[in-house]
């Protein structure tokens, strides 16, 4: 076990990891780039993940963030956003970078101001020494003991392809690595240090690996050591700040769900709509969740629809109750609203589950697609009503039907809803919408 003596940053304490492990000759040189930059420890951060690297940060006497593997270059990006001043340094090992490797390109490609140190020992060494994304081809391993058949990943390489700032390769036998290792953490930008070092414990047994050989894999790849790339462009938390800070904030429509009127609920009850795309029963279903909220009850909606525009099912489903409301599932409505084919096919399970005690309101057009139920059957003109205002209005105008049949609250709480909550033009036509669709309640209906 290493010891290291005279540090600045480091702790005089014994390193937990193996004989010859190339952890301990880095860490070092990491505490003397730190002391040459001279940084305030109560403002420098260490991020580590799993692994055999994931050891060090509680050997500094600086911040530590400690998480899960392949994600501590996620973790350092969220420190650094949410505060510039710090210095940020992620130490991970070949098995973290693999694990996380589109956060280590997007870090890059955004140029985000942190440093991502590689402690490369071409292997999983915490966990057996199987093989990583930087195993050189032929290497052998505990998954891979033939030889391995995939060649490395070039980190360096991968920065500059997306123009990252800051990438250099070195080894751990460079006398120069402290130097280079400040001159990332100085550089305003995203910097990745790709160190080669030993796992003495899988990896150099498995392969007689040692430094003459592992210059000749450099060379053999030709992969570039010292400072491959540096690009000066602009940091992605400046840029932000410039292209958003002096922004004009858009005034929003502030509006308040104070409870106004009275309800006459009795008990939990599950409402359904089942429409299509293009009825605006998503937007409609929100209008009269909070039009039951203004009447002094909970409400929840949570809705379906594919991921296609304008077309397929819209389904949503929103509960009423005097009490706070913990799940949102509705296993057996009281009431469906059946207004488009699409929609009675996505709910047709839920109409064969429900009981005499619940009712399904439905377009006169659509009766013949009910599978068979026990429910009590309503049937309405809700699209032909529909079309002489806005044939996007169908959904409002049965909910307003819905309300004014039930009477579970007043109909004055949608119509204050749709004021409260749509912009003008809409909220005229949809208040055209709840009164006739109100008037349909009063008229002769089929029930079945």
């Amino acid at each position: 076990m290493a010891i290291i003596k005279n540090a600045v940053y480091m702790k005089e304490v014994e390193l937990p990891f193996c004989p010859g492990c190339g952890h301990s000759q880095i860490l070092p040189q990491l505490d003397k780039a730190m002391a040459k930059l001279n940084l305030d420890p109560r403002k420098t951060v260490l991020v580590t993940d799993i692994g055999c690297v994931g050891l060090s940060d509680q050997y500094f006497n600086v911040n530590a963030f400690h998480g899960l593997h392949g994600r501590s270059i996620t973790y350092a990006c969220g420190l650094k956003m949410a505060n510039p001043e710090l210095t940020v340094i992620v130490l991970i090992g070949d098995g973290g970078l693999g694990i996380g490797g589109t956060h280590f390109i997007n870090a890059a490609r955004r140029n985000i101001d942190i440093t991502v140190i590689i402690f490369n020992n071409f292997n999983f060494g915490m966990t057996g020494g199987e093989h990583s994304v930087t195993t050189p081809f032929g290497g052998k391993t505990a998954t891979t003991y033939l030889g391995n058949i995939e060649y490395p990943l070039d980190a360096c390489s991968l920065v500059q392809a997306v123009n990252g700032g800051f990438a250099a390769r070195m080894t751990v036998f460079d006398k120069n690595l402290s130097d280079v290792i400040a001159e990332a953490i100085a550089f305003k930008g995203f910097a990745v240090v790709d160190v080669w070092e030993y796992c003495t414990a899988y990896y150099v047994p498995r392969n007689d690996l040692n430094k003459e050989k592992m210059m000749k894999l450099l060379e053999t790849y030709g992969f570039k050591t010292g400072i491959v790339h540096k690009l000066e462009r602009k940091e992605y938390i400046e840029a932000y700040k410039e292209t958003y800070s002096n922004q004009p904030i858009k005034e929003s429509k502030q509006f308040s769900l104070e409870p106004e009127f009275t309800n006459n609920l009795t008990q939990k009850t599950g409402i359904v709509i089942a429409g299509a795309a293009g009825q605006k029963v998503k937007s409609s279903a929100t209008v009269f969740g909070s039009s039951a909220i203004l009447s002094g009850l909970y409400a929840t909606q949570k809705d379906d629809y594919p991921i296609t525009i304008m077309t397929g099912h819209s389904v949503s489903e929103i509960i009423l109750d005097r009490k706070e409301i913990f799940y949102t599932g509705i296993d057996k409505p009281n009431y469906i609203i059946a207004i488009a084919p699409e929609g009675i096919g996505k709910v047709k399970r839920l109409i064969q589950n429900m009981d005499e005690n619940s009712t399904i309101m439905v377009d006169e057009n659509l009766i013949n697609l009910l599978p068979e139920t026990k429910a009590k059957i309503e049937v309405y003109p809700f699209r032909k009503t529909a079309n002489t205002i806005d044939r996007f209005s169908i959904t409002i105008l049965s909910i307003a039907t819905f309300l004014a049949r039930t009477d579970l609250f007043p109909i004055e709480a949608l119509k204050k809803a749709v004021t409260l909550t749509q912009k003008k033009v809409i909220a005229e036509i949809n208040l055209k919408a709840i009164e006739a669709g109100a008037n349909l309640a009063h008229e002769d209906i089929s029930v079945k």
